[in-house]
């Protein structure tokens, strides 16, 4: 009713300036009627008449008629240039705050719930630069004022900054015009004042506080290094600390764009993706895959085995697998790029300088204009009593205590319910050990959806892992590991326990600390990934947000070339469309929102499913446990919020929707591409059918029927 108020009061102010044509005083001509017919009244009656044209230009500003500009000329004609350019000062400001509230009361939520991803960014870049921009538009007569009143009130800006800018903002304008309004008689049209130059002049005010920005940026970047000697001449353009995937990305670009680089890593090139992560963990699922696919061969038709697991060939594989991707991020192919790569450890003395602690002895300094910290992650180890004795691994000891074993370890603990403790759960059960998988919270997969979460659970069990969720790791014990449930107490015996609760920044060791790089759980950088140092920069696990490979990449892309060419433009960092895939089987994959984010988020969204059991070549392939969930706007929108796979294959199905997602392809447009048949890809298209199904129009399709009945005769 509040709403529908303040669109009445427009409606009627609205109305009456039409009707009684209000709007032949808002001329040039009806400006200088009116003061040269109201100068006696003016003469008599001073107060009524500053106190009328106060209201006047409130309600003006407020309502957003045109005619602003000729008021504050007839401000100048009445009162004068001082007293006029306080009322129309106070009065437009006023107005415009009325106006400002106006919008954000009637329209700011309708333009939120359907804008609502994309004003997030510009209300976050109006956050920290608001009052700069508002300044800038309020200088430059060049942009309608009332639009930026009505706009800015959709934003999240606060009122006061908006008066109190907007105010001085206009200060400047409004002495020009009301001083023009002095010389009434001799002005003919608004060109006199608006000319090119005046206009011109305006402009190049508004750009003084962005002028004024850099200046401050110039001395907080002074204050920043302050105490810190710069180099006259660098001995490199860029030091990457870290060969894992987001340094081995920047030194490749760095080289490709024929900067000097020098790329410092103290272990294995590729990181931990490469040599404890990604590509061992994946060889060890498939040959587990193939162990469960032979103990269920009788699904397709075949006699069923149980198959015979040489635990040693199978570790010796997985290492072989390594050894052979070990090339692509090898020494040998980054220096024939022209990388510099030194193995050691680099430590950062100061915002230019990096020492290194040679593998082989000795030290080595560089001088650089930037650095970019590419440190990765490690995984992080409860403070468990006893956890220290009990021979624990992880996912950086577990592969090289795997390859002493010449059977796989019979039973076996994991601690953690996450996309690795689920991983391995699954692998080690099918491979013949006793998995016993405890989680503190009450469910897996914790960021999933509980349809997600709830089918993980069901295939682990059915590999043979004991699952136990709400079960709190409290202490180990020789060869137990002592939960917490219900009160109670559970003891889990292991022969092998594995640690698998998540990941930590590596922060440590590499100066960091000593010349001042803010941290808290990852290196602290801004939009551009930068530091407190415009000159450091930091990309992949250690800076976050996100701990996949993928990203590492993604972010290594934004700091190498923000570090290298920033002086003439900077990137902020991408991270709307993010895909995600656990590799259970079947696989877990997933892209922007699901049901549970969008319900925290207060996101009104529409659920289409598909299943994987009606499709035909998952029928023939006997893999139709699974589905396709895709989010869309609630009220019909096709636009894609988030897609979520489970199924053979989904990390390679997910695709189409991160695709989609980043350029803004909606549900329609998958309907209508052709997939291949029989293909599992079909399954996306099939979700948008049922979509479209779901939102068909009924009132058009009952007139379409009736016009069939007709032509029928």
């Amino acid at each position: 009713m509040k709403k529908l108020a303040i669109i009445a009061v427009l409606a009627a102010l609205a109305a009456a300036y039409f009707a009684f044509d209000l709007g032949q005083y808002l001329t040039l001509e009806g400006v200088k009627a009116l003061a040269a017919g109201t100068a006696a009244f003016q003469r008599d009656n001073p107060l009524v008449v500053v106190a009328g044209f106060f209201l006047a230009y409130v309600v003006v500003t407020a309502a957003s008629f045109p005619g602003a500009a000729i008021m504050t000329l007839a401000a100048g004609a009445l009162f004068g240039v001082v007293w006029g350019t306080v009322i129309v000062s106070f009065a437009s400001t006023i107005g415009a705050t009325l106006a400002f509230l106006s919008s954000r009361y009637v329209l700011r939520d309708s333009i939120e719930a359907r804008f609502g991803e994309r004003l997030k960014a510009i209300n976050a870049g109006l956050e920290r630069d608001g009052a700069f921009y508002l300044f800038s538009l309020r200088m430059i007569p060049v942009f309608p004022f009332f639009m930026v009143n009505l706009v800015m009130g959709l934003t999240r800006i606060r009122t006061l900054t908006f008066m109190w800018v907007s105010q001085i903002g206009m200060l400047l304008g409004t002495i020009v015009y009301v001083n023009a309004g002095t010389q009434l008689a001799r002005i003919d049209s608004l060109s006199g004042i608006a000319s090119p130059a005046v206009l011109g002049s305006f402009v190049l005010l508004g750009i003084v506080p962005w002028i004024a920005k850099g200046i401050i940026g110039l001395i907080k970047r002074r204050k920043v290094y302050a105490g810190f000697r710069r180099p006259r001449k660098f001995d490199r353009n860029l030091v990457v600390i870290g060969a894992g995937s987001a340094g081995l990305v920047s030194a490749y670009i760095a080289a490709t764009v024929k900067a000097k680089v020098t790329l410092v890593e103290a272990h294995e090139m590729g990181g931990d993706c490469l040599n404890t992560g990604c590509v061992p963990s994946k060889a060890i699922i498939k040959s587990a895959k193939v162990a469960a696919t032979m103990r269920h061969a009788d699904r397709y038709g075949l006699a069923a085995v149980e198959p015979e697991v040489p635990f040693k060939a199978v570790i010796a594989r997985v290492l072989d697998t390594i050894k052979a991707i070990e090339p692509h991020d090898s020494v040998e192919r980054y220096t024939g790029l022209g990388v510099d790569v030194v193995k050691g450890y680099a430590k950062i003395i100061d915002p230019w300088t990096v020492e290194i602690a040679l593998n082989d002895g000795g030290t080595q300094r560089l001088t650089t204009r930037s650095i970019i910290i590419a440190s990765g992650a490690e995984p992080v180890v409860p403070p468990i009593p006893g956890i220290e004795e009990s021979g624990y691994l992880t996912s950086e000891t577990m592969w090289q205590a795997f390859a002493q074993m010449d059977a796989a370890p019979q039973r076996v603990a994991v601690l953690g319910g996450g996309p690795i403790g689920c991983e391995l759960s699954q692998a080690l059960a099918r491979l013949g050990s006793e998995v016993t998988q405890v989680e503190m919270a009450d469910s897996l997969l914790g960021r999933e959806d509980a349809d997600v979460s709830a089918l993980a659970r069901e295939v682990l069990e059915a590999d043979g892992v004991r699952v136990l969720t709400g079960h709190k790791a409290v202490r180990i014990e020789q060869r137990e590991l002592v939960a917490e449930h219900d009160g109670g107490e559970v003891r889990i015996a292991f022969d092998a326990l594995i640690v698998a609760i998540g990941r930590k920044a590596r922060l440590t060791g590499f100066g960091l600390e000593d010349i001042g790089v803010d941290t808290g759980k990852t290196v602290t950088t801004d939009e551009f990934l930068a530091t407190k140092f415009p000159n450091i920069f930091a990309a992949g696990d250690v800076a976050g947000p996100y701990q996949f490979t993928h990203t590492a990449s993604h972010q290594a892309w934004y700091a190498s070339v923000n570090a290298l060419f920033g002086t003439f433009r900077k990137f902020k960092a991408d991270y709307r469309v993010v895909p995600a895939v656990t590799f259970l089987d079947p696989e877990v994959a997933r892209v922007g929102l699901n049901e549970r984010e969008a319900a925290e988020q207060g996101i009104a969204v529409e659920v289409t499913r598909y299943e994987l059991d009606d499709l035909d070549r998952a029928i023939a392939e006997s893999e139709t446990k699974g589905f396709v969930k895709v989010l869309t706007p609630a009220g019909g929108k096709d636009k894609i919020l988030g897609a979520t796979i489970v199924g053979a294959h989904a990390g390679e199905l997910l695709a189409e929707y991160v695709l989609a997602m980043k350029h803004g392809i909606g549900l329609n447009k998958i309907l209508g591409t052709i997939h291949s048949y029989p293909t599992m890809a079909e399954a996306n298209k099939f979700a948008a059918g049922n979509w479209k199904r779901a939102n068909k129009p009924e009132g058009l399709l009952r007139w379409v029927e009736k016009y069939h009945t007709w032509m029928r005769g």
